[in-house]
């Protein structure tokens, strides 16, 4: 099992730039498929992006794409998202999310397919 724990969330001006951190423990963490979702409030909770265990693939939600990047330190057991451009839709509460052990080379893009998660960050982007 992996405990997550998201870091790096905060209030930004629309057009400014944050970096997200989620730190994991357990587990080999290079084992594990991981992904950004977001939730905002009334909403569902909705997909941000992924990356395989390796880093070697990644996927994006149409929204992100161009603005975000996602990225891994295997030898620090963390994983982060670059979030650039931010605009007030981008407000949320921002999750962190590990599936594994994985033994492909893929990325999930769903909520089902994460079963370990942490607790979130608030992401506030203000006009």
């Amino acid at each position: 099992q992996v405990q997550l724990a998201e870091s790096g969330g905060g209030l930004v001006q629309a057009g400014g730039s944050l970096r997200l951190s989620c730190a994991a423990s357990g587990r080999t963490f290079s084992s594990y498929a991981m992904g950004w979702f977001r939730q905002a409030p009334g909403k569902e909770r909705q997909f941000v992006a992924a990356i395989s265990r390796n880093g070697g693939r990644t996927a994006y939600a149409d929204s992100v794409k161009g603005r975000f990047t996602i990225s891994r330190d295997n030898a620090k057991n963390t994983m982060y998202l670059q979030m650039n451009s931010l605009s007030p839709e981008d407000t949320a509460a921002y999750y962190c999310a590990a599936r594994g052990p994985d033994y492909t080379i893929s990325v999930f893009t769903t909520v089902g397919e994460y079963p370990y998660w942490g607790q979130g960050t608030q992401v506030t982007v203000s006009t």
